[in-house]
């Protein structure tokens, strides 16, 4: 169930305590703990944008949230989402947890998708045993039917984080990082703290679940129409998948009531300009680090 869709935009205005970066894909990166500022014409947008979905849809678009992405993924296949190469650049936790060079990792990607960030990692780190679980049971498939899917290295497997109990397939305290990524902005706000009490099950202590997500007023925010809006910065796409935009108060506090220590929590803006067409595009995420605590000896 994962989500970082491409778009065209306005260009951003902003003001961040930054560090910037060049990405592998033209784009250019920023790091700091300031959202992003909105223009004059886009706060008034939002702010015309008062009347929400009415509640039988929305109840309606809850019960039916694993048949929409379920038929996400058969129009789309395996071709909507690019491989991930940049997970362990953004993610230095995936590499820098070993306590020796050579250490064999346990992984838990929850939100697996159709493995676009699974199988980069396992083709580079050759030392990592993954577990991968998504809402969809049609992704799930398309998982374990990769030709470089191994059930020696991976397991994929089927999982409703607001309600299945993780345990019955990943062993407790077993799991040295866990991936959140594009993940839990498809989850009910109401329910986004289900998934993490799951994810701190099979954790291990000390170790971090590493987390990136839509960021308020993400450009894919403020393409939402009016009749689009389910509540604050929750919003429903034409195909009934529904994407919700963090702040970081909003995510630390919700970590927190769960248990888990904040380590890294700040906003990134990525402007990928398209010079054929003059055209810059603002993207805002939330690039985060939760750590579940040491046990007291």
């Amino acid at each position: 169930m994962t989500d970082s869709r491409p778009l065209q935009g306005e260009s951003p205005v902003a003001q961040l305590d930054v560090t910037i970066s060049a990405c592998e894909d033209g784009a250019f990166q920023k790091r700091g703990h300031k959202a992003r500022i909105l223009s004059p014409a886009e706060a008034e947008k939002l702010a015309k944008e008062q009347v929400l979905v009415s509640d039988f849809k929305q109840q309606k678009l809850e019960k039916e949230a694993q048949k929409n992405w379920d038929l996400f993924y058969k129009r789309n296949s395996t071709n909507f989402f690019k491989d991930r190469h940049w997970t362990t650049r953004e993610f230095e936790e995936l590499k820098a947890c070993r306590e020796f060079e050579d250490q064999k990792l346990t992984i838990l990607e929850a939100g697996c998708g159709v493995g676009n960030c699974l199988f980069p990692l396992l083709e580079e780190d050759l030392n990592i045993f993954a577990y991968a679980c998504d809402f969809s049971p049609r992704a799930v498939e398309y998982v374990k039917q990769n030709p470089l899917y191994d059930a020696q290295r991976c397991k994929a497997f089927q999982c409703d984080l607001t309600k299945d109990d993780i345990l019955e397939n990943v062993p407790s305290d077993s799991v040295d990082v866990v991936t959140l990524i594009f993940v839990l902005s498809a989850v009910h706000p109401e329910k986004m703290h289900l998934v993490l009490h799951n994810l701190y099950k099979v954790l291990k202590p000390g170790k971090c679940v590493l987390f990136r997500d839509y960021g308020l007023y993400d450009h894919a925010m403020l393409r939402f129409k009016s009749s689009n809006k389910l509540g604050e910065n929750f919003y429903v796409r034409q195909d009934g998948t529904r994407s919700y935009f963090f702040t970081d108060d909003f995510l630390a506090e919700l970590f927190l009531s769960v248990g888990y220590e904040q380590v890294v929590n700040e906003y990134v803006l990525r402007e990928t300009v398209n010079k054929k067409e003059g055209l810059s595009v603002p993207r805002v995420f939330l690039q985060s680090k939760f750590r579940k605590p040491q046990r007291e000896t």
